[in-house]
């Protein structure tokens, strides 16, 4: 079966076809969003991006024991394109894949898939539950913080962080902001005033 480059609808309808956690699909919506930023900043295909980002932890809900085995599997029953299939599997680098992240897209949902979870873990114990007015030293705080959000893995943040040359300031100053432009969709709107 020939591959192409499925739509952003048909990838979230297969999320939701597989996952009906409200928690697990706003992390994916803000993976996407914040991989959308990362494409624009980088001159690179912003769909193929977010898409990748959007689809990145498919097979989680239902299939934690077989996360990115079972995603690669159904992918490519679908007909997926094999490079955004490698995208999604290379992600889990180290804990579930044996897939290095290698180009500059892997690399990113590899950096800030991880870092979404500790933005809006701070977004959400800030007076403003938002994402509108959080700042990067704000997240770095509690990153010092091993019991807040302990089950954020810090070494893989800045082990992606070193694959794409940025400090982990800039990292998470790109994350926030591309969790900006999605706050509505990921509830991260909160009290903040517009800044």
């Amino acid at each position: 079966m020939e591959s192409r480059m499925p739509t952003r609808a048909e990838a979230l309808a297969l999320l939701q076809k597989y996952n009906h956690s409200d928690s697990l699909i706003k992390h994916a919506l803000a993976v996407e969003g914040v991989m959308r930023h990362f494409a624009r900043i980088n001159g690179q295909d912003e769909e193929k991006w977010g898409i990748v980002g959007l689809i990145h932890d498919l097979d989680y809900e239902q299939f934690p024991e077989a996360h990115c085995r079972k995603t690669e599997e159904i992918l490519t029953a679908e007909g997926w394109p094999a490079e955004l299939i490698r995208a999604v599997v290379s992600h889990g680098w180290g804990i579930c894949s044996e897939v290095r992240p290698e180009s500059q897209m892997e690399k990113t949902l590899y950096a800030v898939d991880e870092l979404t979870g500790l933005v809006t873990t701070t977004a959400l114990v800030r007076p403003s539950r938002s994402v509108m007015d959080l700042t990067a030293q704000s997240v770095k705080k509690k990153w010092k913080d091993k019991r807040f959000a302990a089950g954020v893995d810090r070494a893989i943040i800045d082990r992606g962080a070193e694959m794409l040359g940025m400090d982990r300031s800039a990292l998470i100053t790109e994350t926030i902001m591309g969790m900006r432009a999605v706050a509505d969709t990921i509830g991260l709107v909160g009290q903040a005033a517009n800044p």
